[in-house]
């Protein structure tokens, strides 16, 4: 079982990312997928779930209208859009997979996630 995030990196405020999320080795067309992040000396914020189907998804407050999540189970990916990136956005992102749960429960929960990835970083200057 792996997920492997990519597409981090150091961008100035206002600019756009594009992370990917790679998973393998389950069926991850039966799994939530979410991206959460975590800044130095702060707790885990879910940022955006999303369905098995890819039908229903979640934002955070604080990225709602600047953050797009997408999945494709053929490719097996899920991608997150963000644009419009704020120096408070800089953390480590990190992709993770729940088996059936609710994008809003998966998001706004605290437990550890059944998989998740080593994470990607993203730094934004201002």
């Amino acid at each position: 079982v792996q997920l492997v995030e990519s597409g981090g990196g150091l961008v100035q405020t206002g600019e756009s990312l594009r992370l990917s999320c790679a998973a393998s080795g389950f069926p991850s067309d039966d799994y939530t997928i979410g991206w959460f992040r975590q800044a130095p000396g702060k707790g885990r914020e879910g940022v955006s779930c999303i369905s098995a189907g890819g039908g229903t998804t979640y934002y955070a407050d604080s990225v709602k209208g600047r953050f797009t999540i997408s999945r494709d189970n053929v490719k097996n990916t899920v991608s997150l859009h963000m644009t419009s990136l704020k120096p408070e956005d800089t953390a480590v992102y990190y992709c993770a997979a729940e088996r059936l749960l609710a994008v809003a429960t998966m998001c706004e929960s605290l437990d550890p996630y059944d998989y998740s990835g080593p994470g990607t970083q993203v730094t934004v200057s201002s």
